[in-house]
């Protein structure tokens, strides 16, 4: 009888080729991690250009949000990262990114840090090295006020709600790991949270403080839920590119600056988040 492969792996001819493989890209992991870049080279290659490489998603309510008609940007990080070239004399060059592209963008080094109110997740720091938090915040649920299905928190985890989350936010593993009954829908570009809840195509949507805050003050449609008791609360920082411990240190330091000189009480007072900034 000739041998057969099977279900659980592959023959036993091909599972040489198959671990070499593996190992290869192992390798090639641990040079994104260690060789990429080396102690001091961001600062240096910053001071050098003139430039700082900021990644930022544009769609990012009160954080990095970029008005489609001006293309002017606004937000906290919008603020704070022109406070971070000032401190290094150097102009800010943007590089649109976001929550799905985060990692890849850092490690391939098409930017020098994320600037847009990254969670700080176990699952990213495996791969990604983070400043302390300067905000944090919690989950909060957005629907119609005209929406019958969903009034209360409590009617969120309840047979045939849809609940939407933006496709690689911390909302995503949260709602996955938590809803029981409910429908988790994920959504991404070109669609939007808004346009599928307007739609009736989902009942509620979930979010974070800053973007719940910035609809609630530009539509007057918009129905906020906010949860009884903290629900998942999670702190947001500086992402920069992770093989440059300097340069870690420098952008550390920069928050602390930011915290003790009254930029960042500034800063989040101009966008509305002076709730959720971390001590």
């Amino acid at each position: 009888m000739r041998p057969s492969s099977t279900c659980f792996g592959a023959p036993p001819q091909r599972r040489a080729p198959a671990r070499l493989a593996a190992f290869a890209g192992l390798l090639l992991s641990l040079a994104q991690w260690s060789g990429s870049a080396g102690a001091g080279e961001v600062l240096d290659r910053i001071a050098s250009t003139g430039a700082i490489r900021v990644c930022i998603w544009p769609d990012y309510y009160g954080i990095t949000f970029r008005d489609a008609r001006t293309g002017r940007l606004t937000g906290i990080d919008a603020e704070l990262s022109v406070e971070l070239a000032k401190d290094l004399g150097v102009r800010v060059q943007y590089v649109d990114s976001s929550f799905p592209r985060l990692i890849p963008d850092l490690l391939e080094s098409r930017c020098d840090v994320a600037m847009f109110a990254v969670g700080i997740l176990p699952q990213r720091q495996k791969q990604l090295r983070f400043t302390q938090p300067y905000l944090s915040s919690d989950i909060y649920g957005v629907t119609t006020k005209s929406n019958q299905t969903v009034q209360s928190w409590a009617d969120i985890d309840q047979p045939g709600v849809q609940v939407a989350v933006q496709r690689g936010t911390f909302m995503e593993p949260v709602m996955r790991e938590t809803l029981r009954h409910a429908r988790l829908v994920p959504i991404e570009p070109p669609q939007s949270r808004e346009k599928e809840l307007m739609a009736g195509r989902v009942d509620v949507f979930m979010t974070d403080y800053p973007y719940s805050r910035r609809l609630l003050d530009s539509s007057d449609w918009a129905h906020l839920i906010a949860p009884l008791k903290p629900f998942h609360v999670l702190p947001y920082g500086y992402a920069p590119s992770p093989a440059d411990a300097r340069w870690l240190a420098r952008l550390d330091q920069f928050v602390s600056d930011i915290k003790r000189d009254g930029r960042l009480t500034r800063a989040s007072r101009n966008n509305g988040l002076s709730a959720i900034v971390a001590p």
